[in-house]
């Protein structure tokens, strides 16, 4: 079975809690890859095998497993369903054929689903849906296809009419092959189509007809002259439809209890594509020209990597999916992206953790090689003799923003260490040292990633890390003028100490201006230096709450020295008193920096963002239309959008997404000053 002829690789996507690892668990088990389906409560699934994904009971990695229908390979992607994992998620869309998106019969679309939709929609990735929990009492199938229907006219193709009784469905009919189905204990079971449901076979017969018509010019002629196709005809131009995203099939069924299951492995079998009749791969060769990677077995080999697993005692795992030829153990193949060569040592097959030893990796395969060391996510290895590189893939800039340290002190380095290694894996949070706060600062999608990395840096590296509210860099300034004397005079045996000088401050739009007015040599000319030292390192500290200071001039006109005593240290001492009191007096203000946000959510929600946005003290600067999303351009203070990223999902039902950006400083309103005061006063206590 080893040709590309025969392998599905289909992503298993949706919003969190549907089904999705379910639905993996009951196809493995009709596959015959596992004998007995696993819980995702129990902790028994393939695909969620990780101590952390048993804890909390959801998908957090992108997992790998495979199983065999009617001769052909089935490569199941488990993807996350939570907003958080949005990386993982467009890791494994990158190595999938085509998407099962699995969403609850409750009678409306989600928006996570949606947002899945939308995104295969832009890929161009064939998509299938399954109306999962049909066991549940209440089950709204027809209500379901309706608000699909209402978002994705035109492209939806439901061939199944679920037989109902008791409220529950317990069967269906397939309306392409006008062949009905009892669910059974040992499968489907074939009955003739009950009478009161011929109508709506017939009606959904014909929507199927007008629906492949659409898909080829061929079949479109012959509607139009007989208004029929045949059986074989409709299910080319479904085909055809699929292959383009023209056309998404809806099927049903319950994932738990193992229902319409099997209809749905022969449908994957049926209508999604096959790796040489999807969409050429654009690539770049060597020469920089954009080329088509064509899916052929005899053509020299194309991979790119999807997704990089770091264990501390095996080593680093590659996942690999394959676009073109046949990569064998022992081949020596070259990095694209990295520019240079890795020796493939062994290939394994994947189904969840367990690794199974393959001699090769097949064209359009989905397979592991460990050991990689110049090898990282998204890199493309190939055919010394044939370069080409994929596109990278997209991965989200972090949103949300947390100051990140040890329990215990002293094990800072080993957190670092680890935090340092998660990144080989997940390129969707980043860590950094704040330059003007001195905290360290992970940035990630949302605090569950952020709680999920602080547990894996426990699991893995022993080490404990606390997270916490990141401190915000205000800044301090003047708006007014003052001049002020700094006198240091210090006696003891021998050489004294004696510095005196007189300076003006006033704001200016520069950090920091430092010029002298000095007429007669009152203070040497060697000594301003000493005295511009001391303003600068005064100026780390305000007047208000002793953050840095920004926007002053200081104008040194006046003072005087000692022969003997004086010095640059004195002169620095000096201009440092001088500093404290001249800008107790030249009205000195905080500052806090803003941030420029864009911010794009679906049009139903643009007024409630508007007047949130508003709430936050920001302001918004314009707003605009990309198809049926609302971006809002808007200037809110730092202090505000901290935990933007969950207050954004809660306002949207997790349909609005943002960027930001730092844009500059500006004055805190006074009614919210004393009490920033107060916080720095007691953060130095």
């Amino acid at each position: 079975m080893n040709n590309f002829e025969s392998i599905r690789n289909i992503a298993i996507v949706g919003h969190s809690g549907e089904g999705k690892t379910t639905l993996c668990e009951a196809m493995l088990f009709n596959g015959g890859a596992i004998d007995r389906m696993g819980k995702v409560p129990d902790g028994t699934t393939v695909s969620d095998y990780d101590d952390l994904e048993k804890a909390k009971k959801m998908s957090i990695y992108t997992s790998c497993s495979y199983l065999m229908w009617k001769d052909v390979k089935i490569n199941l992607l488990d993807l996350p369903g939570y907003y958080d994992f949005e990386g993982e998620r467009n890791e494994g869309l990158r190595a999938a054929g085509g998407a099962c998106l699995v969403i609850g019969a409750n009678g409306v679309l989600p928006i996570g689903a949606q947002s899945i939709v939308d995104y295969c929609l832009k890929l161009g990735k064939p998509l299938i849906i399954f109306i999962n929990g049909m066991d549940k009492e209440n089950a709204d199938y027809l209500g379901t296809v309706q608000a699909l229907r209402a978002k994705y006219a035109g492209k939806l193709a439901p061939i199944q009419i679920p037989i109902m009784e008791g409220g529950k469905m317990q069967g269906c009919i397939n309306a392409l092959q006008e062949k009905a189905y009892l669910f059974k204990e040992g499968g489907p079971q074939e009955i003739p189509i009950p009478d009161d449901m011929e109508d709506q076979v017939e009606e959904m017969k014909a929507s199927l007809m007008e629906t492949a018509a659409e898909n080829d010019e061929a079949l479109l002629d012959k509607y139009f002259e007989t208004g029929d196709l045949t059986r074989e005809e409709t299910i080319h131009g479904i085909r055809l439809g699929i292959a383009s995203v023209n056309t998404i099939p809806v099927m049903a069924g319950s994932a738990l209890t193992n229902r319409g299951v099997i209809n749905l492995l022969n449908e994957i079998v049926t209508y999604m594509p096959r790796a040489r009749e999807r969409i050429n791969t654009l690539a770049t060769n060597d020469k920089g020209e954009m080329v088509n990677v064509r899916t052929d077995k005899d053509a020299p080999f194309a991979a790119q990597v999807f997704k990089t697993v770091i264990d501390p005692f095996s080593g680093k795992l590659s996942y690999l999916k394959s676009f073109r030829g046949v990569l064998k153990s022992g081949s020596t193949v070259w990095n694209a992206t990295t520019e240079c060569e890795e020796r493939i040592g062994q290939i394994y097959a994947l189904r969840g953790k367990k690794m199974e030893p393959v001699d090769e990796l097949a064209c359009g395969d989905i397979g592991a090689v460990n050991k990689l060391g110049n090898t990282n996510t998204g890199d493309t290895l190939c055919d010394p003799n044939a370069k080409v590189k994929f596109n990278p893939i997209y991965f989200p800039k972090p949103t949300l923003f947390m100051a990140v340290s040890a329990e215990k002190k002293g094990e800072e380095d080993k957190v670092f260490a680890g935090l340092a290694k998660l990144k080989e894996e997940d390129y969707t949070f980043s860590i950094d040292k704040s330059a003007e706060t001195g905290e360290m600062i992970i940035g990630g999608q949302g605090d569950v990633q952020l709680e999920v990395l602080a547990k894996k840096v426990k699991a893995r590296y022993g080490v404990d890390m606390k997270l916490s509210e990141c401190k915000i860099a205000y800044r301090e300034t003047i708006r007014g003028t003052a001049e002020a004397e700094g006198k240091h005079k210090k006696q003891s045996g021998g050489h004294g100490q004696y510095g005196h000088c007189k300076i003006r401050f006033s704001p200016c739009e520069e950090e920091f201006v430092f010029e002298e007015e000095v007429v007669g040599g009152a203070v040497p000319k060697n000594y301003f230096p000493a005295v511009e030292k001391g303003l600068r390192e005064s100026m780390e500290h305000g007047p208000l709450a002793g953050y840095p200071m920004t926007g002053l001039k200081a104008v040194l006109y006046d003072g005087s020295y000692h022969d003997v005593d004086s010095n640059e240290l004195s002169f620095k001492m000096a201009a440092a008193i001088a500093y404290k009191e001249g800008l107790k007096n030249a009205k000195p203000m905080l500052l806090e920096p803003i941030y420029s946000l864009k911010i794009a959510v679906p049009s139903d929600y643009l007024g409630d963002v508007m007047g949130d946005i508003n709430k936050r003290r920001g302001r918004i600067m314009g707003t605009d239309t990309e198809g049926d999303k609302s971006i809002i351009t808007a200037e809110v203070p730092l202090a505000e959008i901290k935990s933007y990223t969950m207050e954004l999902r809660s306002l949207t039902r997790g349909s609005g997404k943002f960027v930001s950006e730092f844009l500059d400083y500006e004055d805190v309103p006074p009614m919210l000053v004393d009490k920033i005061v107060a916080e720095a006063q007691k953060d130095k206590a």
